[in-house]
């Protein structure tokens, strides 16, 4: 329940904080830029303003609710609060701490945290005199009142700062990392599987705008596997409102067909060797300065840790894989918190290509010596990709 009066969502940030002045302010501004696109592309009207450390956005209080859900979802965002406005008096704050009370506590504990900011001089008291006369004020304003300051039921918070002072219930987790944009550009190959939008959300967490590459096997996909994939991006596209991106899609029916017809054990291998060297053809052109793919160690029979020592000299850019050490479970938990889980459930068509005994501890050499060059394979493929407008 919004505090009494609430009309602003103070919003926090991690890691931005510990950059130096100049690289901070940087990405200060590229997060309200975004934050203001997020909220214009959910329809909100709102005015995103950004004191130093604590950027926050005015709404009018009917969408307060829909604002702070729009501002947890903006990369670089650690939590988002709907907060009402007050001054920075102990009067002022604690008559806030004790309106919200009135609204929000039925029963239970309860304990106020504070926190102040600013110059020493510009307040005649401490951070721990608010919680005790906040404290006072709530427990003043409810029926049989329980103070439990380790593990309270209800916990009322305050920001004190210079000019102004906010107070809030709750603390809406955001994605954190780095504001979209503040990274180069990385092309995500996106197979529709759960995986893979997973690795291309964790690296736009990062900073990085992705350029999605859907390889489409043609006779060996599955049922609607460029559609599930364009919603996956789409989904991914949600947050990335002003880094707007369009999937890629290579037709690579002609490619599987060859390595099919030449190789057996290190056949999956070739082709992802295939695939990085597309992408790393399609990040020359874009200006994308690496690949991300959705692979963690031991998951598939290339995915292998002396399998994944076979595949990434196929390319001179580094394969970013944010996957690599996480358990299926963890992954499958991750997409449906992100909505890219409803659109993987088909089963991927590449399996229609693995051998019956894929090799599991391939050597460097015995996969360039069972592959047929793949230089024409790539130059055809790259020479026919087609853009999907998302």
């Amino acid at each position: 329940m919004h505090p009494p009066g609430a009309d602003t969502v103070l919003v926090r940030y991690g890691d931005v904080g510990v950059k130096s002045s100049k690289v901070q302010r940087d990405m200060e501004r590229a997060l309200r830029e975004n934050l203001g696109a997020m909220l214009a592309r959910r329809g909100i009207d709102a005015d995103v303003t950004g004191e130093r450390t604590r950027p926050r956005v005015r709404v009018d209080p009917e969408e307060l609710g829909r604002a702070t859900d729009a501002a947890a979802d903006v990369f670089g965002i650690v939590s988002a609060s709907p907060c009402s406005v007050v001054e920075p008096t102990i009067n002022a704050i604690s008559e806030a701490l004790a309106a919200s009370a009135r609204v929000d506590y039925e029963e239970g504990s309860f304990a106020v945290r504070a926190r102040r900011a600013g110059e020493r001089d510009d307040h005649p008291f401490t951070s721990e005199d608010l919680e005790r006369e906040g404290g006072q004020a709530v427990w003043d304003a409810v029926p049989n009142p329980e103070v439990d300051l380790e593990n309270p039921d209800h916990t009322y918070y305050v920001e004190c700062r210079s000019e102004e002072a906010f107070v809030f219930t709750e603390k809406r987790p955001g994605p954190g990392g780095l504001p979209l944009g503040t990274q180069r550009p990385l092309v995500a190959l996106l197979s529709g599987g759960i995986d893979s939008p997973v690795a291309a959300w964790e690296v736009m967490r990062r900073g990085a705008p992705i350029v999605p590459l859907y390889f489409d096997f043609e006779a060996y996909g599955g049922v609607d596997h460029v559609a599930r994939t364009v919603e996956s991006a789409r989904t991914l596209a949600e947050y990335a409102p002003n880094h707007g991106f369009d999937l890629r899609v290579a037709p690579a029916g002609a490619a599987a067909d060859r390595l099919v017809e030449t190789t057996r054990e290190t056949r999956m291998l070739s082709l992802r060797r295939f695939m990085l060297r597309v992408a790393e053809g399609l990040a020359r052109e874009v200006g994308a300065v690496g690949i991300v793919t959705g692979e963690a160690i031991g998951q598939k029979s290339s995915q292998t840790s002396v399998n994944l020592a076979t595949t990434d000299p196929a390319t001179g850019l580094p394969v970013h894989r944010p996957l690599v050490t996480r358990d299926k479970q963890e992954i499958i938990r991750q997409a449906r918190e992100i909505g890219t889980y409803e659109a993987a459930t088909i089963e991927a068509g590449c399996n229609r290509i693995a051998p019956d005994y894929p090799e599991t501890n391939a050597t460097l050499e015995t996969v360039e010596a069972a592959e047929p060059d793949l230089t024409p394979l790539v130059e055809e493929t790259l020479s026919a990709l087609e853009t999907v407008a998302l």
